[in-house]
């Protein structure tokens, strides 16, 4: 299958099963980024790079013209954390995640939804306060998105120690060992696993839009991230997280509100094969041209999410208006109701810096008004959400 040597080599591995004994194998390490330089790509395929840098500047440029931009950030990492834990193979209905509470305890799927949320914060946040893109923030990242999980074990937070085999080949047996049955076997554990992911890093952060457009950049390192697989467990998930931080990183985004998973979800079969064709025959043309346009395709799509969020919360300043309530406080629940698709009394209290009675009373003043509902959870903690953001957020083609 590797005809190209120039996009990687295929090395040697062995190990043993615990039935059927020792084996032996080959599996794929990656060129550095480097040594490959800008990929020779077709005119439609730079096309496609150059319509996605449009969707994306439309969709930057509304994000800098909104009071508060980031209001909108929770709702868009919550749907991305569906849709990118759903392509991993790990589901639970859009609406039970957009009501869910983080403290709550939850089933496997929705712990690891919810922990994508998480780690999405914790990289955007250190982002904003100047924290440099390291080895070790990569390490952090995984650790949190597997906490809690049943994936969670000795590997968590750190580089693999262990040989992974990813996917299953459709003509595979069922009797055959998972390292022969496995659709693609990534880069063996040890020092030369670490010194390549040191150097994914290193160009990841590095500029090169004199050379190599942004979008294609991120589609170079989403290609060699997914290949290193240096992970255990988290590669895919991360590695579309770091889509969307690299592009907020160059300043392609000022805002990252970009949901990309949707899209690749609805297109699983062909995102593997475009990944693994070029490892196999470095075909960098289709797998850019595929890559562009789902950039593309989500940046309208989260486009059109945002435009009706901020005319959704328009509209609920209206209302609020319209009634006989104290606006400058209302206005202020209902901005964090659009942030925050689910949320308790204490909550708002704390971001309002309000007492528990006056937030009390006005989140019940919003149910009144039709703005807000309570969520019947279960737990023990009355949650409330405003019904119309999360169809918003779930309808929204």
């Amino acid at each position: 299958m590797f005809v190209n040597a120039s996009t990687g080599s295929v090395v040697p591995i062995q190990g043993t099963d615990p039935k059927a004994g020792p084996w032996e194998h080959m599996a794929f390490v990656p060129a550095p980024l480097t040594e490959i330089g800008p990929p020779a790509l077709s005119g439609k395929t730079y096309l496609a790079v150059a319509n996605a840098r449009a969707a994306l500047a439309a969709l930057d440029a509304t994000a800098r013209q909104l009071p508060n931009p980031q209001l909108l950030r929770r709702p868009t990492l919550q749907r991305e954390a569906q849709s990118t834990s759903a392509l991993e193979g790990t589901y639970a209905p859009l609406a039970e995640v957009l009501t869910a509470a983080d403290d709550q305890p939850y089933g496997s799927n929705m712990r690891e939804i919810l922990n994508y949320v998480s780690m999405a914060s914790l990289a955007f946040s250190r982002t904003d306060s100047g924290w440099p893109l390291t080895v070790g923030f990569l390490c952090d990242m995984q650790r949190t998105l597997v906490l809690g999980t049943k994936n969670e074990g000795p590997e968590t937070g750190r580089i693999r120690r262990t040989q992974v085999a990813v996917g299953r080949r459709a003509e595979a047996s069922f009797d055959e060992l998972p390292v022969r049955a496995a659709r693609f076997i990534p880069s063996p554990p040890g020092q030369d696993l670490e010194a390549n992911v040191r150097d994914f890093v290193d160009w990841l952060t590095a500029d090169h839009s004199d050379a190599i457009d942004p979008v294609v950049a991120a589609a170079m390192a989403h290609y060699q991230f997914e290949t290193l697989h240096p992970f255990h467990d988290g590669n895919g998930r991360l590695g579309r997280l770091l889509i969307v931080l690299q592009l907020y990183l160059h300043g392609v985004l000022s805002e990252p509100t970009l949901t990309v998973s949707p899209w690749f979800e609805s297109r699983r079969k062909i995102y593997y094969d475009r990944l693994l064709d070029v490892s196999c025959g470095g075909n960098w043309d289709d797998y850019v041209a595929f890559f562009a346009t789902g950039i593309r395709e989500s940046a309208d799509l989260t486009h059109r999410q945002m435009l009706a969020l901020v005319e959704l919360q328009n509209s609920f300043r209206e209302r609020v208006r319209a009634s006989k309530l104290r606006a400058d406080t209302a206005h202020l629940l209902v901005d964090f109701a659009v942030a925050n698709t689910s949320f308790s009394v204490r909550q708002v209290e704390s971001a309002l810096e309000v007492s528990y009675g006056r937030a009390n009373t006005l989140v019940q003043q919003l149910v009144d008004l039709g703005i807000l509902s309570e969520s019947f959870s279960g737990g023990p903690t009355r949650r409330f959400f405003a019904p119309e953001v999360v169809d918003v957020i779930i309808n929204t083609r």
